[in-house]
């Protein structure tokens, strides 16, 4: 079983590997204790096949050889054997013992979320993912991170695309990263708010699903600032390969930097949804939001892919009652692909959307402010 494991592994760590030009046919050593260990292990368990492979082939090369019918052999009986039973009993018992013993305490290791410093809750949504930072410094910090804008709309190109100017990073940049300090353990939560997600960064040597109405645990600690990519590894629907996950690991002070930031950010946010917004000022912000959260679906013209996805252009939702507008975009539309947005967007950025929504594509029904979200929430 772990020397089908150590395979897999090793496989998934080619496969990934070559996103980034850089083929090979190990998994990679990782940033973590944690993705060393399993690195460790697998190298040991390929090393005792190599090694059995090597005594097996070995004993049955020699005797092909030195015991051929030509030269007069003749074949051994070993039937009822209590010599032989033993050995053939035993040793692999050995052998599975000595492979069980470190995997074991390794994957024990893994599952030990205890005495950690900080936790965040990880809900995958489709097709991005949402961070709440749950306690520690950034504590009420909560963000949304999606396919990074400029690679959303590189990829609705298609074939037209200029992908030169990404490099090795095509489709894996995110526009909010999750940042997490070096040196401290780290406890992550981990759901889903429709389908099963599982979220997947290599060099942190685990993956784990995330399940509706489930709540999974893990744990990492990083020793070294770095940026760290990862991806959903469940398919989870029609823009499963458009859903990256970028992970930063910041020192200490550099960090606690970022919790300042966001802290800041957080309260002009809020208090964004009580000021009056001009048209121009919703619209700019609302096609950021468009392209980031509806144009996969939508399609950047707004023409949709009926029936599956409706047009917005000439839409009678889009046109019609600022009410149910919102409604829909707050509480999403049950049993089709329409999600509710109420828990991933904040007051302005719905405003904001929604006014583009109302005023792109040929249509012209006026503007939506926070203050009107706000109340139908």
């Amino acid at each position: 079983m772990h020397q089908l494991a150590g395979a897999t592994a090793a496989y998934i760590g080619a496969a990934f590997a070559s996103v980034h030009a850089d083929w090979a046919l190990n998994m990679r050593q990782g940033a973590t204790e944690t993705s060393r260990a399993v690195f460790d292990l697998h190298m040991t368990i390929f090393w005792v096949c190599c090694a059995i492979g090597v005594v097996v082939f070995g004993a049955m090369i020699y005797s092909i050889v030195k015991h051929r019918k030509s030269k007069g052999a003749v074949a051994a009986q070993f039937h009822e054997s209590t010599t032989m039973e033993i050995l053939w009993t035993v040793v692999p018992i050995v052998i599975l013992v000595s492979m069980a013993i470190p995997a074991t305490t390794t994957l024990l290791a893994m599952e030990d979320t205890s005495n950690a410093d900080m936790t965040i809750k990880v809900t995958g949504i489709q097709w991005k993912w949402k961070y709440d930072y749950v306690d520690g410094d950034a504590a009420g910090v909560s963000f949304v991170s999606s396919l990074h804008p400029k690679h959303n709309e590189a990829r609705l190109l298609g074939a037209d695309a200029d992908l030169s100017q990404f490099g090795d990073n095509y489709l894996m940049e995110v526009d909010n990263p999750l940042v997490i300090p070096t040196g401290q353990k780290v406890r992550f939560l981990l759901t889903a708010a429709d389908v099963i997600h599982s979220w997947w960064v290599p060099d942190l040597g685990w993956k784990k699903d995330a399940i509706p109405g489930f709540v999974n645990e893990a744990w990492t600690k990083v020793d070294e600032p770095g940026i760290y990519r990862g991806k959903c590894a469940e398919l989870c629907g029609k823009d499963h390969g458009f859903m990256p996950i970028v992970v930063v690991a910041k020192a200490p002070e550099d960090y606690a930097k970022w919790v300042a930031e966001q802290q800041g950010a957080a309260a002009a946010e809020t208090a964004s949804a009580d000021r009056e917004w001009t048209k121009d000022e919703l619209m700019a912000k609302g096609e950021q939001v468009y392209q980031t959260n509806c144009a996969a679906c939508h399609q950047a013209n707004g023409q949709g892919l009926p029936p599956a996805f409706p047009a917005i252009a000439g839409s009678a939702i889009a046109t019609g009652d600022p009410a149910g507008h919102i409604s829909l975009v707050l509480n999403g539309k049950p049993g089709t692909a329409m999600a509710a947005y109420r828990d991933i967007l904040s007051d302005a950025d719905l405003a904001a959307v929604l006014t583009y929504q109302r005023n792109a594509f040929g249509n012209d029904a006026g503007i939506i402010q926070p203050a009107a979200v706000k109340a139908a929430r």
